[in-house]
């Protein structure tokens, strides 16, 4: 199928806009081809996944770009990296990584990339408003920016995410489109866990189980708790990316797309209805786990997708008290840290033995002083990608659990 160019297409083609933007929008046509887009369309904002550094390739690609003088055309973000550059003496891995993916981190800044660092882009200033079409790549961020923001973007990959950036255009297929982001699966949560206190639990659950059961098909999904807040649908929308493909849910009364379910199905009956009931959500969250209650821990890891402030607010009660027996990593970025500085949590977590990971993630890079044994989390995307990536039996449950665990050095319930 043939493309068709717009004379800026043309002049970045032509290289007119700089040797980069030829070489990234030369990359985004074979791209756009690949996925039978018949155009491009311009873009407000991207999100960078590249700047994680897994192997020699990924810096050789930016720093071609760097010589080549490129430069960003929208607002662009960039997501985790290897090393933590505020905190560096927390890696322990090899020099290769900490001096290619420092070096990756700071090319990427030299694109006139933010440095924001972090898989939770939303929950800074750089929030795209409804409707909005932008690049993003990282599961969640892509999850969370179509379904609790209403913008518009595809899962987009490393190296692609930044040629949208350099060139401010992205190929007008998938999500992009209003028609393909109707919702074809119905999700129905009959019941919930009466000893749940958070919707927290439940979210994770449901997102866990329409990841497995929905692949890349869009759920809207009706009856989750009243009490669902923000961070509630990040973590829901951080897990189903993770155990599947899914890149936009709506759920009915919460996301801006469906206020009602038909707005969701955009007037057609669902090609299938799900109903979870409060023993399939138990059953999901208990599967979470690799390791019995009781079995003794190394470390507790909280923030992935990255913590909140809101979600310290809620930490914060809970940290009084005896000191854990145990590591506990909690991993932010920079402007949460930045207000946890502000109002003096940052020393009062520090004293209370909690290690800030800033600009990256326990999961992705050599971080934690001890993977001997279990680790405790109350994500479910750390929970799926840890014991594959790291290596770890993992132990999940609520932020509650979680601390009251670090302190009994086991895996306990409340």
């Amino acid at each position: 199928m043939s493309i068709a160019l717009s004379s800026v297409d043309e002049s970045l083609l032509s290289g007119e806009q700089g040797g980069a933007a030829a070489f990234a929008m030369r990359l985004l046509v074979r791209f756009a081809e690949a996925v039978g887009a018949e155009r491009f369309v311009d873009i407000e904002a991207a999100h960078i996944d590249g700047c994680l550094y897994l192997g020699q390739v990924s810096l050789d690609f930016v720093e071609h770009l760097v010589s080549l003088g490129g430069r960003v055309r929208v607002p662009t973000t960039l997501n985790v990296g290897s090393v933590d550059l505020i905190h560096p003496e927390l890696f322990h891995g090899s020099d290769e990584v900490s001096h290619g993916g420092a070096r990756l981190m700071r090319a990427h800044e030299e694109l006139g990339c933010v440095p924001t660092f972090t898989c939770a882009p939303y929950q800074t200033i750089f929030r795209p408003r409804f409707g909005a079409q932008i690049a993003w790549a990282e599961s969640n961020a892509i999850v969370f920016a179509n379904s609790v923001l209403g913008a518009r973007t595809n899962r987009y990959g490393d190296f692609i995410d930044l040629c949208c950036a350099l060139t401010g255009r992205a190929p007008y297929y998938g999500l992009h489109i209003g028609e393909n982001r109707r919702a074809r699966i119905l999700v129905e949560v009959e019941s919930l866990p009466e000893e749940w206190a958070e919707a927290g639990l439940a979210c994770v659950a449901v997102g866990h189980a329409i990841g497995r059961r929905c692949g890349d098909r869009v759920p809207a999904i009706t009856g989750l708790p009243v009490s669902t807040n923000e961070d509630d649908l990040k973590a829901l929308g951080a897990v189903a990316a993770s155990a599947g493909a899914v890149a936009l849910f709506h759920a009915v009364g919460l996301t801006p797309e469906a206020p009602t379910i038909e707005a969701a199905l955009q007037g057609r009956a669902p090609e299938e209805v799900i109903r979870l009931r409060a023993a399939d959500l138990r059953e999901t969250v208990h599967k979470l786990s690799t390791v019995p209650d009781g079995t003794p821990l190394t470390a507790v890891s909280l923030g992935t997708p990255h913590f909140s402030l809101s979600e310290f607010g809620r930490l914060m009660p809970l940290i009084d008290g005896s000191r854990p027996v145990i590591d506990v990593y909690v991993n932010t970025h920079r402007a949460v840290l930045d207000e946890l500085q502000r109002r003096g949590w940052e020393e009062r977590l520090r004293e209370a033995g909690v290690t800030l990971v800033i600009d990256t993630c326990t999961y992705v890079t050599a971080v934690m002083r001890d993977l001997s044994g279990a680790v405790m989390t109350n994500s479910g995307k750390w929970a799926y990608y840890a014991p594959g990536n790291i290596g770890v039996d993992v132990a999940f449950g609520s932020l509650a659990d979680c601390v009251a665990s670090a302190r009994a050095g086991k895996v306990v319930r409340l």
